[in-house]
Formats: structure tokens, sequence, C-alpha cells
């Protein structure tokens, strides 16, 4: 397991330095800013001493980049936790029902539900979540991260933890106001994942359900909910736990479309926003911030699988 760590550690290095060539060649894009009239290897020497000293840059109005990296990328973060969330909670109980139930009508049903999910547009999605829970019922709100009546101080950046930690007199209904506010990006969100969750598992519990040891517990007399609680769980979801970091990093890309629909002050609107401005350090900073928690979330996601799962570790070596 040391092994494996180091070797996948010394990937993260050379993935990141790549990462950092991007981002000092965005810099450079823009023509008046110094970067772009230093030679390009002594002044990517600088810039990885910037960012390693936590300095990405100033913005247009001359306040640092980090504080407003600070102030947006929790409210992405807090998204796509609770979007993943729920595409665990969903997707992997019903992607073991239809692994378990393979060929017969359940599992027709619930892969077909899941194509059609991972086929639908997102924007489209939620453009009818928003017409309908929003403008015709009446019950969510339409775009916000929650509402105006309610000040809430940011401490952590996470909305919920920020009410939770308030002392507001008005804090369990600003609570109730985040919580409403989250409902619809979080449906939308988590659509995508959720089929993927659900073809991964399916496909892991088909596999094993094909084992030996799964037809010895059948002639023992087990019911199918024991051999999935005590044989099948830990055995298929293991294997897909990198595979689930996965979507979590792909999350993160979809974020962006969801959170300009939804008017969320998250790093994917705020990447929009300075695309459109020009604002060349901004979307250097962006770059930087989202791709290297892409890595170190598919970092963590494979050493939670090869802690779990030895036989990742063997089948990594086998490829190296």
């Amino acid at each position: 397991m040391f092994i494996y760590t180091i070797r996948r550690l010394n990937l993260f290095i050379i993935t990141l330095a790549i990462l950092t060539m991007i981002g000092f060649s965005i810099l450079r894009l823009d023509q008046t800013s110094l970067w772009s009239n230093q030679p390009f290897w002594s002044g990517w020497l600088i810039y990885i001493e910037n960012l390693l000293s936590g300095n990405l840059g100033l913005n247009q109005n001359g306040t640092p980049i980090l504080q407003e990296v600070l102030t947006v990328f929790p409210a992405t973060l807090e998204l796509c936790f609770f979007a993943f969330g729920l595409s665990l909670v969903v997707g992997i109980p019903l992607g073991t029902l239809a692994g378990v139930r393979q060929g017969r009508p359940v599992d027709t049903i619930i892969s077909s539900l899941a194509l059609v999910g991972y086929s639908i547009p997102l924007f489209w999605l939620a453009m009818l979540l928003i017409l309908l829970f929003s403008l015709n019922l009446g019950w969510l709100p339409v775009a916000g991260r929650h509402s105006l009546l309610y000040e809430i101080q940011h401490v952590t950046g996470f909305a919920i933890v920020d009410v939770l930690l308030s002392e507001k007199p008005y804090r369990a209904e600003a609570l109730v106001d985040v919580i409403r506010h989250l409902v619809l990006p979080t449906l939308v969100l988590a659509m995508a994942p959720t089929t993927e969750v659900i073809r991964l598992t399916r496909a892991s519990v088909a596999e094993v359900m094909t084992q030996n040891y799964i037809k010895v517990a059948h002639t023992k007399g087990l019911s199918t909910f024991e051999i999935i609680i005590r044989h099948v769980r830990k055995n298929a979801i293991p294997p897909i736990i990198p595979k689930l970091g996965m979507q979590f990093s792909t999350m993160m890309t979809f974020a962006m479309l969801t959170e300009s629909i939804f008017n969320w002050p998250g790093i994917g609107r705020w990447l929009l926003d300075a695309i459109s401005d020009q604002n060349y350090v901004a979307i250097q900073a962006g770059v930087i911030t989202v791709a290297s928690f892409i890595l170190i979330a598919n970092i963590f996601s494979d050493l939670a699988g090869a802690a779990i799962n030895p036989l990742a570790r063997k089948e990594w070596y086998a490829i190296k």
C-alpha cells in the first residue's frame, strides 16, 4: 500500500506541474501583463512560488483573487456534496436491485430510466423543474442561494453550516430557506451522476452474483436480502469506489452550467463571468483551484479504493 501511495502521489505531482504550466500560459495571453514579457521557464518558476505562497494574483479592482475564490468555491462544494450524496443514496440501491435482478423486468425498467436520465440535457431538465416547482406550483424558489430577507454571515462558506453557526433570531427560518434554494440545483446536478452510479453498481453486482460463493450461499438457504448484505455489498462496492471519485470530478464541470441557470454564486458562474470579461488572472485562478481539487478527489478515491480492495493495487502494479 505504501508503494502504491507513493506512485499515485508522483503521478499527482506530475499532473499538477502540467496544470501550473497551463495556468501560467493563460496569464501570458494578456499582452499587457508582466507575465507575457518574461521567459517562459523562469516566469513559470516564479509563478509556482507565488502559488505556494497562496498568491493567485490580484483582480481588476485590486482585491486578492484568493479572497474571491474562498468566497465562491465553498458554494460550489456545498452544491456538489449534496448532489453527490443524493446520487449515492439513490443510485447504489437501484443499481444493486438491477444487478441482482439482471435480465428481469425490474432490471429493464431501472436501466431504461437510467438511460433516459443520462440522455436528458441538463439545461432542459433545469427549465422543466423551474417551470413546474417554481412558476406553476410555487413550492421552491427560482434562483439564488438564499432569500435577501435573511442576512447570513460568511464564516465557512457553506450556507447551511453558516446558518447553524448564526445567532440570529430567524435562524430556523433561514435554514429552511437555504434548503429550499438548494433543492432544485441539487436535483438537476445529481441526475447524470445518479445514472452513472446505477450503471456502475449494476455491472459490479451482476459480476459478483456469478461468483461461486454466491451460489454456495444460495445452496445454504440464505435469502436474497441476506446474500446482498453479507456478500454482495462488501464485494461489489469497493471496486467502483475509484470510479465514483471520477463521477464527483465530472460533477464539478456540470456545476458550471447548473450555477449559471440557477444564479448560484459558485466558482462555476464566477469563472463564466471571468471568461466574458477576459479576466485572465481570475480564469487561471479558477482553473488551478477546480483542477487541483479534482486531482485531490481522484487521488483520495483511488487510495480509498485500493485500501478497501487489494485487487486494485495488484491490477495497477500489473499495468505498470
